[in-house]
């Protein structure tokens, strides 16, 4: 059965949310790289009931939309936390994201004689701090789905039923 006002609806529904969120994540100012940006996206899938739609973004977009849980404290609205065991090697391995973050940022902490960190250190002195405070929730994707998804039964509804009379 071809129900293109009901697929219509779907890609206005799914095109409306990434459009939010890429505008949030914009004015949010958490748009460094725009790989996060660049990765929100869409698809519908027809199967034998109807369709589906799927939602794709980079792996650690959830952790910038539902925040992370810090060792020391933070506020987390998934089950998502650091572990206190996490030791310091594997803080290494994401300081080169926090280091480019930093030289993107154009920040650089001082030592205590007041000379500048490089931006290396930078990253691992950020690194520690996000371990121990977590990664405040921006909810960049979630509001605008549960705004538009308010809006969608009676969209599809509608929909339908412009595509029921067309199949009559």
């Amino acid at each position: 059965m071809q129900l293109k006002e009901t697929q219509k609806a779907l890609r206005a529904f799914g095109k409306y949310v990434v459009q939010q969120s890429r505008t949030n994540l914009t004015k949010g100012k958490k748009n460094i790289s725009k790989e996060l940006y660049d990765s929100i996206g869409y698809t519908i899938e027809e199967v034998s009931k109807g369709f589906r739609l799927y939602f794709e973004m980079e792996d650690y977009g959830m952790f910038q939309d539902r925040g992370v849980k810090g060792v020391k404290g933070g506020k987390s609205l998934s089950n998502f936390s650091y572990k206190q065991s996490s030791n310091l090697i594997g803080l290494e391995s994401k300081t080169g994201t926090f280091s480019k973050w930093a030289s993107a940022k154009r920040i650089q902490f001082r030592d205590k004689k007041g000379r500048f960190l490089s931006y290396k250190q930078t990253g691992f002195a950020l690194a520690t701090i996000v371990k121990n405070y977590g990664i405040k929730p921006s909810m960049f994707f979630t509001k605008p789905f549960e705004k538009a998804f308010t809006n969608l039964p009676k969209e599809l509804q509608e929909q339908f039923a412009i595509d029921l009379e067309n199949l009559i």
